[in-house]
């Protein structure tokens, strides 16, 4: 982005008027540094730039303003993408960067919200500390997936504050949720298998309004939830993703409600038809067994994450397609309902793996003999377009629906030949 000439000009004839000579390609730089890596713009700039400089050299101008004449500190909960703001509050958790532009990131919160913030690298600010109160002066906001999301840069004023407010903010319902930071209390669901190498944990959470699929990415705070458990979660990142909400626990605050349970509304998907493909995945499969992994392993018992894995467990599942003539779902029905639905226990499975020349791949066959062209009928949570099935059965043959759509297929439009 080019910088203005008439910007330059502006802020070098303030400091000429006090007695400092600065060099163009020195303020130009700053500007760009602004404009194009934080892509603030150019007139907000322009006073960053302005006030940066006055800083520097020890002077006072008309960017400065003295300590009684400071912007008001807004809420949080008031605060929206493209604003230029001031806030009081307190860091309730930090993360590990995922990338090197920045030097920290984390949940900032007072008594109206919470809102996530990320420190450039490039802004050399002072490390941030947990449950510590800060001022931050002149922080941008954009929106990331949806959620408003702080920018600290090279021209935020940071001061850390004393402050003796404590608040706990008040769970919500799952269905209430929206792009942001929320506090909820629900049970899990279903823990699912990582499907990336970064993730530590990915599941479904429930309670009695609905559910929503979560994530947490690894990092040095991470706490491994277990399903069927009750927890209150505070302070997790809320995204949206193709019309889809999912929670983002990374770095946030986790407490087991201990004997608890929640009634948990269904939010079930039901879809029936006949089963018309089974994936590669389908069958005996090896999976690791190092804490919080849980992936499958290849052939050669390769994890994608623990390499060669000697020590593994099995597990049987079944990946596929279920077809009602209108529409095709992608399935994934793990050992409970796989078993069911073909009559092939995990033992039968091992054993037929081991004792046969085939081993792996008559398991998949015969698991595929006993799906493919018959009708079912499953209930599951859709997530991404995949049908994560909770129950699985065999429909019983229906001669006179059968009959019927024969008969209405043969009839013809007026006036067509037989």
């Amino acid at each position: 982005m080019d910088i203005d000439p008439q910007i330059t000009e502006r802020i070098s004839l303030i400091f000429k008027e006090k007695g400092v000579l600065l060099e163009n390609d020195k303020i130009e730089s700053k500007l760009k540094l602004l404009t194009a890596d934080f892509g603030i713009a150019p007139e907000e700039a322009e006073k960053m730039v302005t006030s940066e400089l006055l800083r520097e050299y020890g002077l006072n101008g008309p960017s400065q303003q003295s300590p009684s004449a400071q912007q008001q500190a807004v809420p949080i909960a008031g605060i929206s993408p493209g604003d230029w703001v001031t806030v009081e509050g307190k860091i309730v958790s930090l993360s590990s960067p995922q990338s090197e532009v920045i030097a920290q990131s984390g949940i900032l919160s007072d008594e109206s919200g919470a809102i996530r913030f990320i420190v450039w690298a490039k802004s050399n600010a002072p490390l941030l500390e947990e449950r510590k109160w800060y001022r931050f002066e002149s922080a941008t906001v954009d929106e990331y997936r949806g959620a408003p999301s702080m920018k600290i840069h090279s021209g935020t004023t940071i001061t850390p504050i004393e402050m003796e407010k404590t608040f706990m903010p008040l769970p919500v319902p799952i269905s209430a949720l929206k792009p942001g930071v929320s506090t909820i209390r629900a049970k899990v669901m279903q823990d699912w298998e990582p499907r990336h190498e970064r993730m530590f944990q990915s599941g479904l959470l429930g309670d009695e309004s609905g559910t929503v699929r979560f994530v947490t990415w690894k990092d040095d705070t991470n706490v491994r939830l277990e399903a069927g458990k009750v927890y209150n979660i505070y302070y997790a990142g809320v995204d949206e993703f193709q019309g889809r909400l999912s929670m983002n626990l990374t770095g946030a605050m986790i407490l087991e409600d201990e004997g608890a349970d929640i009634e948990v509304a269904s939010g079930d998907t039901k879809i029936s038809g006949a089963f018309v493909h089974t994936g590669g995945g389908t069958g005996l499969i090896k999976r690791c067994k190092v804490e919080g992994c849980n992936r499958a392993l290849s052939r050669q018992n390769y994890c994608p994450v623990h390499e060669i894995q000697n020590d593994f467990r099995y597990d049987l599942r079944i990946t596929g397609v279920v077809d009602n003539g209108q529409k095709a779902t992608n399935v994934l029905v793990q050992r409970q309902e796989a078993e069911k639905l073909t009559g092939i226990s995990l033992e039968a499975a091992i054993e037929t793996a081991e004792n046969n020349p085939l081993g792996f791949d008559d398991v998949r066959m015969k698991m595929q003999e006993a799906l493919l062209g018959r009708y079912v009928e499953c209930k599951g949570s859709d997530i991404d377009g995949t049908l994560l099935v909770k129950s699985c059965s065999l429909v019983k043959y229906d001669s006179t629906r059968h009959a019927d759509l024969i008969n209405r297929a043969s009839v013809l439009p007026e006036g067509g030949e037989q």
